[in-house]
């Protein structure tokens, strides 16, 4: 499939922005990584400045989120007769996937953001807010945990950032958290989801 100059333009700022930071990084450059002549305006005729493309890829990123969501709501039934273990492991899974999709778009995010906080507010509301009540959504709809009446959202908001937070040390750091390698994070994280059939749903007196 052949890539539009536009995409392509998007694609390596990105990775610009990422590597070098956006007030590093020049049209010009933008432009010749993206396969145009730097410095002969390509990127201004599709955009109509930096920002712009950046506010693009976030935009872009945004839809890309909402529609991942949706699927794999959608597909979360196909995996119903699996043990919940397993299904815990495949959701841990992958919200690491997708952090390390994201890793450019959460490279800029902290570290160029704050220059946009009308960006930051669409990145909140755009991806880290739905991917949250995604998992709280897919929670509350296992089998296991109807009518368990539990505060999904907050659940969610532990889970959720249990993952981010171990992907940010692994990344900013390089290595994870106690050295614990994926493969143990993800069985842990399913093993404190399983947990939650198990707690006393008593009134608290």
């Amino acid at each position: 499939m052949t890539t539009s100059t536009r995409d392509r333009i998007v694609a390596e700022s990105l990775r610009l922005f990422a590597d070098r930071g956006y007030a590093a990084t020049s049209v010009a450059e933008i432009e010749a990584a993206a396969g145009l002549s730097p410095g002969a305006g390509g990127l201004y005729r599709h955009f109509r400045s930096k920002e712009e493309v950046l506010a693009s890829a976030i935009r872009e990123h945004i839809e890309r989120t909402r529609k991942q969501i949706s699927d794999v709501l959608d597909e979360s039934t196909a995996y119903e007769e699996r043990p919940l273990e397993i299904r815990l492991r495949m959701t841990c899974q992958a919200g690491l996937a997708k952090m390390r999709e994201e890793q450019d778009l959460i490279r800029v995010l902290f570290r160029d953001l704050d220059q946009f906080p009308h960006l930051v507010a669409e990145m909140r509301e755009g991806i880290v807010n739905p991917l949250y009540d995604g998992i709280a959504t897919w929670l509350s709809s296992q089998p296991e945990f109807e009518d368990a009446g539990e505060d999904w959202s907050a659940i969610a908001s532990i889970l959720g950032g249990a993952v981010v937070n171990y992907w940010l040390a692994n990344e900013s750091m390089y290595e994870p958290p106690q050295r614990i390698d994926e493969k143990r994070f993800v069985e842990s994280w399913a093993r404190l989801g399983l947990g939650l059939t198990h707690l006393d749903r008593s009134p608290a007196t």
